[in-house]
């Protein structure tokens, strides 16, 4: 007996992780289709093999975007928001993923951004222009928002680089009073924020502690972990800083692989929950085991 694949086995990217006395609930955006042309730091053949050797396309790679839904506190926070209706067709599945979970917009209470490209940001508007999570408070780094909404920054930026600060001006705008800048250190019970600055000046990761369980949240700090993994010193064209950058990967890769910590992060591949350890000069990707206890 074959059985033909029909739009009925098509699912939203959903899977819930058991943290303690939370649930942290990876959520799928979709990908975007890039090119080896974006990486920067290694000759372009050099990138093509590692990512073959990961199994990965060489010629259009993918490169993952996530969200994170954690529940258990008050009420349901979001850790970024995905790409919204700005992109391809192959982005801008959250509310899609969201609903499989049973969480309407208005549920939202809070929204953490780890920084302000639109693949993370863009979710936060919904596509007549109105808030997507109207009950939200959303909160931005303060290093981010001090790059994005400086005054004359949009100004001084390169004409290609404009767009990304009036799409800052415009989120904090549209939420206003419900924009809350923080430090580092505790934004919500139980949640911390470390930043992990390079890719953006104010990039912002989140510890997620719940019990003697934690989870760190690391943003952008790898995007196409075939290449970034083994060789942390490659950046992408997206990074402000790439030096910087590289730095901060390395310094979390050490950390995390030293410590056997659980991490999750907005670009490795889905459900995108797992460890890192080290493997000769580099380090590699170790999959956390699901089961339905979970």
């Amino acid at each position: 007996m074959s059985i033909a694949p029909t739009a009925d086995f098509a699912r939203p990217g959903v899977l819930p992780w058991t943290l303690g006395n939370r649930v942290v609930v990876a959520l799928n955006d979709g990908h975007l289709v890039a090119t080896l042309g974006l990486v920067q730091g290694i000759p372009a053949d050099e990138a093509g093999r590692l990512q073959e050797e990961g199994f990965r396309d060489a010629v259009a790679p993918r490169i993952t975007v996530n969200a994170f839904l954690i529940l258990g506190g008050d009420k349901p926070v979001l850790v970024d928001a995905g790409m919204g209706s700005g992109g391809p067709e192959t982005l801008g599945h959250l509310p899609e993923a969201l609903a499989a979970c049973g969480v309407a917009p208005e549920d939202v209470g809070t929204v953490l951004v780890t920084h302000l490209h639109s693949d993370h940001i863009g979710g936060l508007i919904a596509r007549d222009g109105a808030v997507a999570f109207p009950n939200a408070e959303v909160v931005i780094p303060e290093a981010e928002a001090a790059y994005w909404l400086a005054e004359g920054a949009e100004a001084r930026a390169p004409e290609g680089a404009r767009a990304g600060f009036r799409r800052a001006h415009a989120l904090v705008a549209a939420y206003g009073d419900r924009i809350r800048r923080a430090g580092e250190g505790e934004v919500l019970p139980g949640i911390e924020a470390i930043l992990a600055p390079g890719h953006t000046p104010g990039h912002t990761a989140y510890r997620v502690q719940s019990g003697d369980r934690s989870l760190l949240i690391w943003g952008d700090v790898v995007h196409l972990p075939a290449i970034q993994l083994p060789r942390p010193e490659v950046g992408l064209t997206f990074d402000v800083d790439r030096e910087v950058a590289a730095a901060t990967r390395k310094r979390i890769l050490d950390q995390v692989a030293a410590e056997r910590s659980l991490v999750a992060g907005m670009h490795l591949e889905f459900p995108a929950l797992g460890y890192v350890r080290r493997t000769g000069a580099g380090f590699a990707w170790v999959p956390e085991q699901w089961s339905a206890a979970s």
